[in-house]
Order: C-alpha cells, then sequence, then structure tokens
C-alpha cells in the first residue's frame, strides 16, 4: 500500500548491509508506514535515527532507543542508506531539497506512490545530486511491514540493491528486484493498485446492492469470496491467449458478456443504487460492440483499453 512521510536510511560498518554487521538506519517521516519500518528495524538490533515535521511522532520510538535529528541534513548526514515512504515524489523534493548537499554518496529507497515517469524523473534528479535512487513499490499495509511473507518491488542500481538488501529485507519483507530502470518497480505497484482499488469498488457496489435488497454485508461475504477465489482461474487462463493476440470467441463471446453487464446495471438502476460504476463498465464493453467485436472474447477489450478514448 502507499507510504506516509517516511524516509529511512540504513547502513553498516564494512561492507554494507548486505553482509552483516552493526546496522544504523536513518527513518526521516513517521506516518503509519514509517513508524512501522522504523519499529521493525530496531526490532531487529538497528540503530535507528529519526526526523519528522511533528517531533512528538517519534516519542514511543525514542523511548525505545531510537535517536531523534534536529533536522534533514543530519537525518541524511546519519548514514548511507535512506528509504523514503512519503505521500508522493513532490514531497521527497519539498523535504530533501533544501538539505541536497546532504545527499551526496546517499542511497535513496524512494517507497512513496508516483508514477513510473515520476520514478525516473526523481531517480535522475538524485543522480545530479551525487544520489543514487531505488524505486520500491510496498504491496503490503502498514501491519505487514517487518514480516518476512511479505514483498517489496525493487528497481534501480543492481549494486545498490544487493550491498542493502539485507536492510530492506527487514523492512519490507521479500525482496522482488526487478531490474535497472528505477519506473519498473513503481509500475508494477501501480498495476497492483489498479486491481486493488478497482476490486474493492466492485465489493463495496456488491455490497451497496445487496443492501438495497435488505441483506447485509455479512450475507453476501461466503458468495463474495467465493468469486473473489474464482479469478485467478481466468487470470491464467487469459494471460496465455492475450499474450498471443489471441481473442476467439470460441469460449466466451463479447455480445454475451455486454448482455450480461447491461443486466448488472437495469439490476442497479431497479433497486435504486449508484449505477456510476457499472454504467462505467457497460459503457466499455459497448465500445467493444462497436467496433465490431461481438463475436469475439471479451478479452479483446484489452486492446480498446491500450489506447486512450
Amino acid at each position: 500500500m502507499s507510504s506516509n512521510d517516511t524516509v529511512i536510511d540504513t547502513t553498516t560498518n564494512g561492507s554494507g548491509s548486505g553482509s552483516g554487521g552493526s546496522r544504523s538506519v536513518t527513518v526521516i517521516g513517521l506516518g503509519p508506514m514509517g513508524q512501522a519500518m522504523a519499529a521493525a528495524l530496531l526490532d531487529r538490533g538497528y540503530d535507528v535515527t529519526l526526523w519528522n515535521r511533528t517531533a512528538s511522532r517519534a516519542d514511543a520510538l525514542v523511548a525505545r532507543g531510537a535517536r531523534l535529528a534536529p533536522s534533514v541534513r543530519e537525518a541524511l548526514a546519519a548514514n548511507e542508506l535512506v528509504l523514503l515512504s512519503l505521500t508522493d515524489y513532490a514531497a521527497m523534493y519539498d523535504l530533501l531539497g533544501p538539505a541536497e548537499g546532504a545527499l551526496v554518496g546517499r542511497v535513496l529507497v524512494n517507497l512513496s506512490s508516483d508514477t513510473p515517469e515520476e520514478a525516473r524523473r526523481a531517480a535522475r534528479w538524485a543522480s545530479d545530486r551525487g544520489a543514487v535512487q531505488l524505486t520500491g513499490g510496498i504491496t503490503v499495509p502498514p501491519s505487514g511491514i517487518g514480516k518476512p511473507e511479505s514483498s517489496t518491488f525493487y528497481s534501480g542500481p543492481r549494486d545498490a540493491f544487493d550491498r542493502h538488501r539485507r536492510a530492506l529485507e527487514v523492512v519490507t519483507g521479500t525482496t522482488d528486484y526487478r531490474g535497472e530502470d528505477p519506473g519498473l518497480a513503481a509500475l508494477l505497484y501501480q498495476i497492483g493498485m489498479t486491481m486493488f482499488w478497482t476490486s474493492m469498488l466492485s465489493y463495496w457496489q456488491a455490497t451497496a446492492l445487496a443492501r438495497a435488497n435488505g441483506l447485509t454485508a455479512s450475507d453476501i461475504l461466503g458468495h463474495a469470496v467465493d468469486t473473489a477465489n474464482s479469478l485467478p482461474g481466468f487470470f491464467t487462463f487469459y494471460a496465455d491467449r492475450i499474450d498471443a493476440g489471441n481473442h476467439d470467441g470460441d469460449v466466451d463471446r463479447l455480445a454475451m458478456g455486454t448482455a450480461s453487464v447491461e443486466h448488472v446495471l437495469h439490476t442497479h438502476a431497479d433497486a435504486g443504487v449508484d449505477t456510476a460504476l457499472p454504467a462505467a463498465v457497460a459503457g466499455l464493453f459497448r465500445r467493444g460492440m462497436d467496433a465490431g467485436g461481438a463475436t469475439e472474447s471479451f478479452s479483446g477489450l484489452v486492446e480498446l483499453m491500450k489506447k486512450a478514448d
């Protein structure tokens, strides 16, 4: 999930956090994600330096042995590895710009939520100031931080990633390195968020429809879970066909799907439930029909979605 107001900087004695030894970390910004990261590092015996606009957010962590730096510049100067977990990349420029002289030699692990292009631009900004950026895309909420079963995408310079991998694993679980392009981790994160937000909205939509008809969220929970659990099979079935450009209507047809989504739309309208989401879905299916895809698989809609209207 997206992080809030956090920077973490991790180094070790000698050859870096990938090879063990004593570790120290700077955390700048203590939103829920930053607090969870700092706590995970303290749990594993790291020395943690903190900075936050509202200093009182550091109180509980300082009580556990963390050190509160008086400024961003001093927090950056304390260690080599800096993990940024901010609302967006604009917050990074706002916080680090005035202290850019302290960026030389730093590895910035930017765990903020933003676009792939912003991640690439930020990597260039860091490089121009003598720093290196690793982009991270955390796939869990704050409650998943520090748990080995959690996973985070990373991309950027491989040597910097390898040098600090152990510290990153302490904070964000399994490290899924995806290559040198700093935009890749951000892209994969946004792909996950695309699916998460639209999936949760579909659940809210179904719940609203249920409630309009006298059912509770608990009444439909089992049905909702069963429906969600069926989706991986569909993902797997369609992936190879989409990659091959195969949208043959041998297993489903867009015309049938269009009839179904129209029924969904009318069911909501009849119940007096907001129709914005089902209307958007129906609109996309109609575009596919207008493009001549009636007898093809509804997977052909992905070709329409590749292009903006």
